[in-house]
């Protein structure tokens, strides 16, 4: 049936655009630096507790300082005052004694102010480490504008001899022979505030905001993705993701070494019914020793196709072992689990017509015509090393060959495909009697390119009226989609593939965004998730599709009153998900990796005539913690706060009565709780909405020798109702009672000593699209009949 689309607000619309757009002229804004660190190692780091652990830097004679509290800070409520400086190194200084190792990686935050309008315009300041004696080291630093807050920050290993008996921590400005011959650069008064020293652990987790509240892509911002394959079922669309993250190492900078797809072995899933909340399924152990298919030593570029084989419905997992070769696993599900039926690789050099020596035999992509014949098209690469415009325009890399009934095998021999300027990422998809075969144009072997092909590390396309073409120069149409750095400003390979949900067609994509966004504009080739809209003109050829932050609207609203799993995301920041079962199981996840004031969201959730509580599925990690739930911003007021309070390290419900929360909301839940520690982990979450307005009564009468109960339902409800009541003695369905109508049925009992007991009366209705169910208990009274 129609449903009508959810319209974002134009508030929210103007909000995307606008961050869209100080993204593009003016850089990205970078977070604090994406990596995990244990608590803080300084005391009192903000000064609420005035001057507690704090003293003068005292490494030298001279040094010499005043320390006063002051009210002028950068957060909080107190920052301290350094005046009458002696030395440059003259700030406040912290022990930390006990407190750090030798070998060990820290962080270091500070922030500073100065205000003398003597003093140059801007200041560069050190965060320094005195291990005592003449051993000094600058930690962390920063150049502050004169009368604005200004970060320092760094990140430090101790050496591994490094003596740390006596280590002190401190703020001072760069060393100079003579600072008193210019005190107003050298010596100026300054204040400093939120001191944070943290030892560094490796992390996945991203903590930068990776995706703006409102955008749509990239589809995640947890976790990257890449080569994403779309796959419809049952009107929810599962993306197939080469999981860049398996091989994303970010050092104590934030940033990963370049990806080389080496150690990818596992493939990520995510999916939608309404593309902009996707649940992450977490990852298939497809290749390596601990995967699937042990004889396979990668997984990148996955597709997926269903078939009912054998009278059952069966899911083919299609991947490629690196450049050389194509495997396929099978299972019961989208999501699993999987199993290995065929043994062996799919597609090899020995496949017939597969290889000539130089292409490559990866990048499956899968197609069952309405025939139901299946076919799969590999391949790619192809330079000879020749430099020719024909190997250039025409490497005739790729392939396309029949599946068998049972998608585990091939028929007959490959058939070459003759793509203008191919590379890599071959995909069909049919739409109005044409099949459209898309891949990833090359960026040049050496020979010059046709003017008359597409451009370079493009999406091209070709369009033919069979699935096995044949696939040949005259039949290429154009370009879907330009390479990703010409809108994301970060180039790199280009992958993609075409679904159609509810009638409309989409397109997917991957694009280094959130790699840019946690670096502030490098990248090391990990790739994220995208989607946006394919039209059609009307003589059947594609519209080229641009490359935006904003997505596509959502399709649909999202239903509250159901079980939701938290790792269902539409924005969040700093949270992670990890697996709860064994690693081919259907996947059941959970977010963790829960810091304080990392936040999750849903998008246009739909409370119809209103909620009214909240509850959510936790692990506490410990005690004390809480959410709070927001709607439509992060920054909103409270509408409810959920107290963590169940026993620490166990699965417990936690909940919050809702009042007035109505209509279709962006709903946000940030998690409070302890500085430097993990609070929570977080199962689901689920909103509970008002009863039906049904009301039962029972009276209990003799007939005869024996008692005779009849119970009454009227429904208050402006819908109509279907009611089921359940006695000891029967059950009576009525269907459709209508508004203000009440319905009754007698219940001969058989008994002429009737005890006292209660019938159950359960109603159900449609109440703005939600289905809302009742149970009410009805007593009745005993009754003695002679």
């Amino acid at each position: 049936m129609h449903r009508p689309r959810p319209q974002r607000s134009g508030r929210r619309r103007a909000v995307v655009l606008a961050a869209v757009g100080a993204l593009l002229a003016g850089g990205l804004a970078v977070a604090p630096t994406a990596v995990a660190a244990g608590p803080n190692l300084v005391t009192n780091p903000g000064f609420e507790d005035g001057l507690a652990g704090w003293a003068v830097n005292n490494g030298n004679a001279t040094d010499g300082a005043t320390l006063s509290p002051t009210a002028d800070a950068h957060s909080g409520s107190a920052a301290v005052l350094v005046t009458e400086r002696k030395t440059t190194g003259s700030g406040p200084a912290q022990d930390l004694a006990g407190k750090v190792q030798a070998g060990r990686t820290y962080t270091v935050n500070a922030w500073v102010k100065y205000e003398n309008p003597a003093s140059p315009a801007t200041k560069q300041f050190f965060v320094t480490m005195h291990y005592g004696g003449s051993t000094y080291t600058n930690l962390g630093t920063g150049t502050v504008p004169r009368g604005q807050w200004g970060l320092l920050q760094g990140t430090f290993t101790i050496p591994a001899g490094q003596a740390v008996t006596t280590p002190r921590v401190f703020v001072e400005t760069p060393w100079t022979a003579d600072p008193a011959a210019a005190p107003a650069t050298h010596l100026m008064d300054f204040k400093v505030d939120d001191v944070t020293l943290r030892e560094f652990t490796p992390s996945t987790t991203i903590e930068v905001l990776g995706k703006n509240p409102g955008e749509g892509n990239p589809l995640i911002s947890h976790k990257f993705g890449a080569d994403g394959n779309a796959f419809v079922h049952d009107g929810r669309v599962y993306v197939y993701l080469t999981n860049d993250t398996q091989v994303y190492n970010p050092g104590p900078d934030g940033t990963s070494p370049t990806n080389t797809y080496g150690g990818i072995n596992t493939i990520t899933v995510i999916s939608s019914d309404d593309l902009v909340n996707w649940t992450d399924h977490g990852e298939i152990p497809v290749a390596g020793p601990n995967g699937i298919a042990k004889y396979a030593s990668q997984s990148w570029a996955p597709a997926v196709e269903s078939r009912v084989v054998n009278g059952q419905e069966r899911f083919f997992l299609y991947f490629a072992n690196n450049g050389a070769a194509t495997g396929v696993l099978v299972g019961d599900s989208p999501l699993g689990p999987w199993r290995d039926e065929r043994g062996s690789l799919l597609i090899t050099s020995q496949t017939p017509g597969a290889s000539d020596g130089r292409n490559w035999l990866f990048d499956p992509g899968v197609f069952i015509d309405d025939d139901g014949q299946g076919y799969l098209y590999f391949g790619g690469g192809g330079n000879d090393g020749s430099n020719s415009a024909e190997n250039t325009n025409h490497p005739k890399s790729t392939r396309v060959i029949k599946l068998g009934d049972d998608m585990i095998s091939t028929e007959g021999a490959a058939e070459t495909i003759d793509a203008p300027l191919m590379f890599e990422a071959g995909h069909v998809f049919k739409r109005g009697g044409k099949y459209y075969y898309s891949y990833s144009s090359n960026f040049g072997f050496g020979g010059p390119i046709d003017p008359n092909g597409p451009p370079t590390g493009a999406i091209a396309y070709l369009m033919a009226d069979s699935p096995m073409g044949p696939w040949t120069p005259e039949k290429y149409a154009g370009v879907i989609f330009k390479n990703p750095g010409v809108y994301f400003g970060a180039g790199g390979n280009n992958h993609q593939s075409v679904f159609e949900l509810n009638g409309e067609h989409y397109f997917t994509y991957h694009a280094q965004t959130l790699n840019r966004r946690i670096t502030g504009g490098a990248t090391q080739g990990f790739r994220s998730p995208h989607i946006a809209k394919l039209e059609f003109n009307a003589d059947g050829t594609v519209r080229e599709v641009l490359g935006t932050f904003d997505g596509v609207e959502q399709i649909r609203h999202l239903d509250p009153y159901r079980v939701i799993e938290a790792e269902t995301i539409a924005w969040q920041q700093g949270l992670a998900t990890k697996r709860l079962n064994a690693p081919n199981d259907v996947p059941q996840l959970a977010l963790h990796d829960v810091d304080n004031g990392d936040w999750t969201s849903l998008s246009s959730a739909d409370f119809g005539t209103g909620a009214t509580g909240v509850s959510a599925r936790v692990k506490p990690l410990v005690a004390s913690g809480s959410i709070q739930v927001r709607l439509d911003d992060r920054t909103a007021p409270v509408v409810a706060t959920i107290p963590v309070d169940g026993p620490v390290g166990e699965w417990t419900e936690v909940s919050a009565d809702l009042d007035g929360v109505s209509g279709a909301h962006d709903v946000y839940f940030t998690f409070v709780g302890p500085e430097g520690r993990d609070l929570v982990e977080v199962d689901s979450w689920r909103f509970a909405r008002p009863s039906l307005d049904v009301e039962g009564s029972a009276d209990t009468r003799c007939a005869g020798p024996n008692a005779k109960l009849t119970v009454r339902v009227t429904n208050g409800e402006a819908v109509p109702v279907d009611v089921v009541v359940r006695t000891p003695f029967g059950s009576k369905a009525f269907d459709d009672v209508q508004p203000g109508k009440t319905r009754s049925h007698p219940f001969m009992t058989r008994q002429s000593d009737l005890a006292a007991g209660a019938a159950e009366v359960t109603a159900k209705a449609l109440v703005d699209g939600h289905e809302v169910s009742t149970v009410l208990s009805v007593p009745y009274e005993a009754r003695t009949c002679r």
